[in-house]
């Protein structure tokens, strides 16, 4: 079913609102504690393209915004080289808090914000998923029937692997995390690589 724009917009603010109490959360005091806000998502809600990361970091919990640090760069980047802006596509993450000390969402965090971001899915029903990091990979390809197909990152990325969803099929496409550009620049090349097969998608 396709939603119109203003259906859209009314139901990711409702998302926006439950994330905003989500005191089940046990990364919501921390939020409070912290003056953080929690990061639902950013860019067009009707985008063909839609990237999950894992986690908010401390620049983004500081501004709502996803990807808007160092990891954020590298991305904006990586978009650029395949005549992508951030408004043409849509960029989120599974947990949508900042966990403590930039450590990994737990298994706990992301199966209670995973239900966020399958009804952004379902709002968006975007062509592509592209996922960036393991954690997100994990989760997508489970999530959409692929678990069969689940290995590591290291051999699954810049794949394509076609799911069926609700609303017609769509393409999961496993990147590496931005952030690991940044632990060692060799792998800039690699990722600008696997950033290419998007194109065929725009």
């Amino acid at each position: 079913m396709s939603l119109t724009l203003e259906e859209r917009f009314e139901r990711m603010k409702d998302i926006r609102n439950r994330i905003l109490q989500f005191k089940e959360s046990p990364l919501y005091q921390y939020r409070l504690d912290n003056k953080y806000f929690p990061v639902v998502g950013e860019g067009s809600h009707t985008a063909h393209i839609m990237f999950v990361g894992e986690a908010p970091g401390k620049n983004e919990a500081e501004t709502a915004r996803p990807f808007c640090g160092k990891s954020g760069k590298v991305l904006d980047e990586m978009l650029e080289s395949v005549l992508l802006n951030r408004s043409d596509v849509y960029i989120t993450n599974i947990v949508k808090d900042r966990p403590p000390e930039n450590r990994d969402p737990t298994p706990e965090e992301i199966k209670l914000y995973a239900p966020f971001l399958d009804e952004q899915i379902e709002i968006i029903q975007p062509r592509v998923i592209a996922t960036l990091g393991r954690f997100s990979m994990s989760y997508i390809m489970n999530h959409l029937g692929l678990s069969a197909q689940v290995g590591q990152i290291s051999e699954l990325h810049g794949k394509e692997f076609v799911a069926k969803t609700d609303y017609g099929s769509v393409t999961v496409i496993p990147l590496y995390h931005p952030a690991v550009a940044l632990y060692d620049g060799s792998n800039k090349a690699t990722i600008l690589s696997d950033f290419q097969v998007l194109k065929k998608y725009i």
